[in-house]
């Protein structure tokens, strides 16, 4: 074998090449003749070698947890808006303390009514649409909207079973727990069941160290505890004032009935009480049961009253959480005051037992 240095002058002839050298000018240097020939031998090689499967390209849908973590998108929400602007403003509205209710990716009144307040707030047009300006006030909040949580050994263990309708069969029940770990972690991150699963398509939740993608929902500091409590019939929101009569937080609320109006007025705060029981007697209800008896229901996030009850100076009625968050707003109660889990507990966090609550038309 012969091997060539490009720094020889005059490099040895390599057997064989030599009926091709001999037509070549003169003029042309040998250095150059075995560059072009190396090219050559360089592009017989490549075209007897299988082609390299080049990578596919990204494709031009992001996806949903990218999208809703793009600040960039600040296009109107309105009425009929879905998808990832939507998140991300719900997201922020919670952590605002302007309660969108359960996060779910669909512009519905109780969003609107969350936008109207955070508006009113910081003095903008109250027109319940995410304009522009009211995106530049949502995106000072810069951290992420999106985290990652890694499901646990507890919640992995956690007994999720269906629960019976029957009241006196939830009454034999320990505890009126979570049903699938979609709701369980929804719960946990103020979210539907189904944002859960769009978020985190082929994952396993309820394998212990599966990681998945959740709303990360924060919310603000709050200074100070709420002087006073306003329920508003007309608006069906829950509005805790500071010293400085400024809104602390607002909720949308599921408010009584026909059959079981809200006790306009004015009450107290007489007890808080986390995970509570709930005491079911028919001759309360308009339309009981003929075949339900009394009976105590035992505690846990699908209880009646959920996961916290807030009682007020009004014999019967109070302040408390629910075992379906998508229904606020959206259904009736037996004139009590019903918010989402999340948000009751974070109201109790305000007020103490004596804080005003005003029930108003």
């Amino acid at each position: 074998m012969v091997v060539v240095r490009w720094g020889d002058e005059n490099p040895p002839v390599t057997p064989g090449f030599s009926s091709v050298t001999q037509g070549w000018p003169a003029k042309c240097s040998l250095r150059r003749m075995y560059g072009i020939l190396l090219l050559l031998i360089s592009t017989l090689c490549l075209a007897g070698t299988p082609a390299v499967k080049r990578p596919a390209a990204i494709p031009a849908e992001r996806t949903l947890a990218t999208a809703i973590e793009d600040a960039t998108k600040t296009g109107v929400v309105s009425a009929g808006a879905t998808g990832a602007r939507v998140v991300r403003a719900q997201i922020l509205l919670d952590r605002a303390r302007f309660s969108p209710g359960e996060i779910d990716g669909v512009y519905g009144e109780d969003m609107k009514t969350a936008i109207r307040g955070f508006q009113e707030t910081h003095q903008l047009d109250a027109n319940g649409t995410v304009d522009a300006a009211t995106w530049k006030l949502l995106n000072r909040d810069m951290n992420r909207v999106l985290t990652t949580y890694t499901i646990t050994a507890a919640d992995a263990k956690y007994s999720y079973q269906p629960l019976p309708t029957e009241t006196n069969e939830k009454a034999k029940r320990k505890a009126l727990g979570f049903e699938t770990p979609e709701e369980a972690l929804g719960e946990r991150f103020h979210c539907s069941p189904k944002l859960i699963t769009d978020l985190n398509p082929g994952k396993k939740l309820d394998q212990a160290g599966e990681r998945i993608t959740v709303p990360s929902v924060r919310r603000m500091a709050v200074s100070g505890l709420a002087t006073r409590v306003v329920v508003s019939k007309a608006n069906r929101t829950v509005i805790a004032y500071s010293a400085a009569d400024k809104p602390l937080a607002q909720y949308p609320a599921t408010i009584g009935s026909v059959h079981d109006p809200l006790p306009i007025g004015k009450w107290a705060v007489t007890s808080i009480v986390p995970n509570p029981w709930f005491n079911y007697d028919p001759n309360l209800f308009w339309n009981p049961d003929p075949k339900a008896a009394k009976a105590v229901l035992p505690p846990g996030p699908n209880n009646p009253s959920g996961s916290i009850w807030i009682g007020l100076s009004k014999e019967h009625y109070g302040i408390h959480g629910t075992p379906d968050p998508g229904a606020i707003r959206h259904s009736e109660s037996a004139g009590c005051i019903r918010m989402t889990n999340w948000d009751a507990v974070d109201l109790s966090h305000m007020i103490r037992r004596g804080t005003p609550v005003i029930l108003e038309e």
